[in-house]
């Protein structure tokens, strides 16, 4: 591994040839390493990047992964996914060769995670998160088999408990926030159980009074103090929301009391955290249990459910991808119900 000095600078390089994925050779050169040591590391992990097989560390893997996924995921997602392999994954595995982690090192990170105390939910996210890394090790870097599938799951996929409100304690909530803004984001979030990401990209344009509908078209995120627009969370997501006629009554006195706005504008251009607060003021004013802001959208598929609707319309009106979702995440809110069917067949009987 030839490294070489570059004398003005004070500083090293390297330069050297390589196969790349289309089977041409070419040069590839790399300035600036403040030691011989750093340079030779470079190419060392560069090479190993091109060999099409694991034999690299897992933090080369990682690069590589990453790399894959920019193309292929939200940006919003690619930043969790960044911050959830920095912190709770490379710290474990960065060094160790690919092919040489076993079931064993992953029960042991398991257990080290689980100590400190995260949440069912998050535990399992962190988790997904290492296997699916090593399927793509499986799929495109000849990985054997996947050592996070043989040392088991961890966590849970939906909490213990869910929160959601009632409809009377949505009414004593909303009657104690003044402020005509927050309220009407509070009311859509209840109404119609979009999401937080959907409502705060929601633009004057996308909103139909005669209609009585919400177009879901688009997605708000804030990342590194930029605002990002982007694509909804899947392909059914972008969906049309039908509105209660008093919702919509709601949303016309506050589009009439603006002095000015743009059909391209935002409605509501505050922060998701700032909402947030408002709802745990509001929440401790109205004497009702404070709950997330995403529970506003469980506590409407919560609605839905009581009234009698099918899992098939509130998976639509939610935009989940797969029906299953919906019963999976709502499936202790029906218990009651397959008694009511036999109760209606009886009476048929």
């Amino acid at each position: 591994m030839p490294t070489y000095k570059d004398e003005k600078r004070g500083t090293w390089y390297c330069s050297f040839y390589y196969t790349d994925w289309t089977g041409l050779r070419k040069k590839k050169k790399k300035e600036g390493f403040k030691k011989q040591s750093d340079a030779k590391a470079f190419e060392r992990d560069f090479l190993s990047k091109q060999k099409n097989n694991c034999d690299m560390t897992f933090k080369n893997l990682v690069e590589l992964y990453m790399e894959d996924s920019k193309t292929r995921v939200r940006t919003t997602t690619l930043s969790t996914k960044k911050y959830l392999i920095d912190l709770k994954i490379l710290p474990y595995f960065e060094n160790i060769n690919v092919s040489s982690i076993t079931s064993n090192h992953i029960r042991k990170w398991q257990n080290e995670l689980k100590e400190k105390g995260y949440s069912q939910t998050y535990l399992r996210t962190i988790n997904n998160q290492l296997t699916s890394i090593f399927n793509f090790a499986i799929k495109y870097y000849g990985l054997n088999n996947n050592p996070s599938l043989k040392a088991g799951s961890m966590g849970k996929k939906n909490a213990d408990s869910m929160q959601f409100w009632t409809l009377d304690e949505f009414k004593q909530f909303i009657k104690c926030d003044t402020n005509a803004r927050s309220a009407l984001a509070f009311k859509i979030l209840f109404w119609t159980g979009i999401r937080i990401g959907e409502l705060l990209a929601l633009t004057f344009k996308d909103i139909d009074l005669e209609k009585r509908t919400l177009n879901i078209n688009k997605s708000y995120s804030r990342l590194n103090k930029k605002d990002i627009i982007s694509a909804p969370k899947t392909p059914k997501s972008k969906r049309v929301v039908t509105l209660p006629i008093e919702l919509c009554n709601d949303i016309k006195d506050y589009i009439d009391s603006l002095y000015s706005y743009n059909d391209t504008n935002r409605v509501f251009e505050f922060l998701k955290q700032s909402l947030c607060l408002k709802l745990q003021r509001v929440c401790k004013k109205s004497g009702v249990k404070v709950i997330r802001l995403h529970d506003l959208r469980h506590s409407h598929a919560s609605l839905l459910i009581e009234l009698g609707f099918t899992p098939l319309l509130v998976s639509e009106r939610l935009g989940h991808e797969k029906i299953q979702t919906t019963l999976d995440t709502y499936s202790h809110l029906y218990p009651n119900k397959d008694k009511t069917v036999a109760n209606k067949l009886n009476d048929l009987y």
